[in-house]
């Protein structure tokens, strides 16, 4: 009887340990997930920032629009961490302002290069947008594993935060999105 209930408390300390080691490696490997994903997100961003910056390089644009343009994205790439959601938000509203410019396709589709800058910059503002949604989708699926009640009892996370979300207006300008 002793050798049978021993056996039962051990079987049930050895499958609660499994498990909890489970859910630590669970964890562990979404805040891994976590990383990679805002790695992406900021290569996305500074991507985006570099293309943008080359068409306010091209001369196509009247000069005035290049510099705004040139602006919001030296703003952009410049910006703390405190500060990069709201640039980068701006960046988005300037570059469909000057996307969403009546003929900006043909004007900038009718220089060598512009077929081109028109394909690299939809992938660049898609990629955003992608990049943004999976980054957001790993920030969600992390905090509701940190905030499992194993998770916080056994302190699995360890002693780190919540993750924030990345939230930007991240709208693609009509012109782009109509591809």
């Amino acid at each position: 009887m002793t050798t049978t209930l021993i056996l039962v408390v051990g079987a049930i300390v050895l499958l609660t340990a499994v498990y909890i080691s489970w859910r630590a490696g669970r964890l562990d490997r979404l805040h891994i997930r976590l990383e990679l994903a805002r790695e992406s997100l900021d290569a996305a961003l500074v991507r985006r920032t570099a293309v943008c910056l080359e068409l306010a390089a091209s001369r196509v644009l009247d000069p005035a629009t290049s510099l705004v343009l040139a602006a919001a994205a030296h703003e952009a790439r410049t910006a703390g961490p405190e500060e990069r959601e709201h640039a980068e938000s701006d960046l988005s509203r300037t570059l469909r302002a000057v996307v969403d410019q009546e003929r900006f396709r043909d004007r900038v589709a009718a220089t060598p290069a512009g077929p081109d800058l028109l394909e690299e910059l939809g992938a660049a503002v898609a990629k955003v947008l992608y990049s943004r949604r999976f980054y957001n989708n790993a920030v969600g699926v992390t905090r509701a594993a940190q905030r499992r009640w194993l998770a916080r009892t056994l302190r699995l996370a360890g002693h780190t935060e919540y993750p924030d979300f990345f939230e930007i207006d991240d709208t693609p300008p009509q012109a782009l999105a109509a591809e």
